[in-house]
């Protein structure tokens, strides 16, 4: 594969709020499991700072303060939440056509995200996404981002070279997993994080939509 013209074999995507319109409801859910335990809820924008984090180390961000069995009772309030509405999360206009044209070009697909293995697995086999990627990580089998861990396991996993991976998320917890991974990453501004905090971790470049990414990703992968 190192033979290849094109600069990157391993491509490793975030999931949620880049490939799966999901942000808006991970806040609901965070502000939810809040109400049914009596604590503050965090702003829409504090709540969206720390998805793609694991969901422990978020909940603690988003929520400071609270002893461990009341940050117990707290992820199991949001996975009663989340579980119980993500029957209507879709994919962005667009992911099925872009992983398909990265697929004709055999690059290595995988998936580095914060959510549980069984967020994950239900989330690919509702999208038909199960045969698309190569492998998966997810931050309950590994450490949470931004701990390189998750990428570093990947490109072991396929002998991928940290210059021949590509990491793509919309989040600084992305960014920097790239960047402690020794990798590239390119950023999309529709999803949890600003453009502009985006901006300031010097991503290869910063996507605005998802044909933006595609156009990107057929112009330099």
């Amino acid at each position: 594969m190192n033979d290849r013209p094109r600069p990157f074999d391993l491509i490793v995507f975030d999931w949620d709020g880049t490939l799966c319109d999901s942000t808006a409801l991970i806040v609901r859910c965070i502000q939810a499991a809040c109400r049914d335990l009596g604590v503050p809820e965090p702003t829409d924008r504090a709540a969206a700072q720390v998805i793609g984090l694991s969901l422990g180390n978020a909940l603690r961000e988003a929520v400071p303060s609270l002893d461990d069995a009341r940050y117990t009772q707290l992820v199991e309030r949001y996975r009663h939440h989340y579980f119980g509405n993500n029957h209507g999360v879709a994919l962005f206009d667009g992911v099925l056509d872009m992983l398909a044209t990265l697929r004709a070009r055999h690059h290595w697909l995988a998936v580095a995200t914060g959510k549980s293995r069984r967020g994950l697995s239900e989330a690919l086999q509702a999208c038909g996404l199960n045969a698309v990627f190569d492998a998966t990580r997810t931050a309950e089998e590994t450490a949470s981002k931004p701990h390189p861990m998750m990428l570093l396991e990947l490109m072991r996993e396929f002998g991928a070279d940290p210059e021949r991976t590509l990491m793509i998320g919309d989040t600084s917890h992305d960014l920097l997993l790239a960047a402690n991974a020794g990798v590239a990453a390119v950023a999309v501004s529709y999803g949890a994080h600003d453009a502009a905090s985006l901006a300031a971790l010097n991503p290869r470049h910063l996507a605005h939509d998802v044909a933006d990414l595609h156009q990107w990703l057929r112009e330099n992968t």
